[in-house]
């Protein structure tokens, strides 16, 4: 069985320099969407202040800006992994909630 990769189309051409072809044209031909990622931006940081529990936002902080794996939040904490995997799955979905009202 060959590798897709190794493969050539019929202009003789790899398949990978197509795709960066591709994404160099998507680059250059895509609409600016800086302002809707300031706007995401903005959001994100208010409901993680606003509308998180504490401890959501501890475990985010953690989990996200710091770096550390669950089991590393878990010692640190003094709970369970579960804990900590539990609590990151609701803080993720009241950010989802709250973020896909804000467009």
């Amino acid at each position: 069985m060959t590798d897709i990769r190794s493969k050539r189309g019929r202009t003789g051409r790899r398949a990978s320099s197509v795709l960066a072809d591709l994404a160099v044209w998507e680059r250059e031909n895509s609409e600016d969407n800086a302002d809707q990622l300031d706007r995401l931006r903005r959001n994100l940081r208010r409901v993680r202040a606003s509308e998180l529990t504490g401890r959501q936002a501890q475990m985010l902080q953690l989990y996200y800006d710091q770096g550390m794996s669950m089991p590393q939040i878990a010692q640190e904490l003094g709970i369970t992994k579960s804990a900590v995997s539990r609590t990151l799955a609701r803080g993720r979905a009241r950010i989802k909630r709250y973020l896909q009202y804000s467009w």
